[in-house]
């Protein structure tokens, strides 16, 4: 009897566990275990270990999925040994000892760089931190386009904001060098450079794929998504 991976899929800034629901009823339908997890959003250091301890509590094989700023999360936490691939969705792959604004800093600037907010936030016994979200008013635009606008403007204010020392932190590791890995690149993405995803995952000699959609694939091209996770089931099934 054949052994199908669990797959976790990890959500990035400005978003939360619900981007993922139209993949996740496909994934279902299909008859896969799915588990989404709400990551904390703090640190690549903290949430990564956050999702790396939900990794290991996961009898059996695991396929890590992670969005956008989720894809740092599982290039670090994807060293678990029960992490048989990593699939990345419009997403930051890091390098060991590489931040994602020193991957950024090598191309030009999105239109996300001109839509962030900035705002405190208290953390007791430590100095305040710096939350970064997006202008309601330019989130459709930057991060949405082509998802159902009622969708939209909810999702512009109800964003999980991500704290700026994230942008900053180095991977400690790179999975995808010891584990087999598939990209897909957002060729219309106004949050990240296409050409980011694009050097990030051709550096990683992962399978690529790419799909005219915006940052928020899952959303946008939903079924480019699960083609390319049933892909990857089917290369880590035994």
């Amino acid at each position: 009897m054949s052994t199908k991976p669990t797959l976790v899929l990890v959500h990035g800034a400005f978003a939360d566990a619900s981007s993922f629901a139209p993949v996740v009823s496909e994934l279902l339908d299909d008859g896969h275990s799915v588990v989404v997890p709400a990551v904390p959003n703090r640190s690549l250091s903290g949430d990564s270990a956050y999702i790396a301890s939900v990794v290991r509590q996961i009898p059996g094989p695991v396929l890590l999925v992670g969005h956008s700023y989720g894809g740092a999360v599982i290039t670090v936490a994807g060293l678990e040994d029960n992490v048989v691939g990593l699939v990345y969705l419009a997403a930051y792959a890091l390098d060991q000892g590489e931040s994602i604004g020193e991957l950024q800093s090598r191309f030009p600037d999105s239109d996300l760089a001109s839509a962030l907010v900035y705002q405190p936030f208290s953390q007791p016994g430590q100095d305040d931190g710096t939350d970064v979200s997006v202008d309601v008013q330019q989130f459709p635009a930057v991060l949405a386009g082509g998802v159902d606008p009622a969708s939209s403007r909810v999702l512009a204010v109800s964003q999980r904001p991500l704290a700026a020392a994230a942008f900053t932190e180095k991977a400690t590791v790179a999975a995808w060098r010891v584990k087999p890995s598939w990209g897909l690149i957002a060729t219309a993405d106004r949050a990240i450079n296409p050409d980011v995803e694009r050097f990030g995952y051709t550096r990683a000699f992962m399978t690529v794929r790419e799909v005219d959609a915006s940052h928020l694939v899952m959303l946008a091209e939903p079924k480019a998504v699960v083609d390319l996770l049933r892909e990857a089931i089917r290369a880590t099934t035994t």
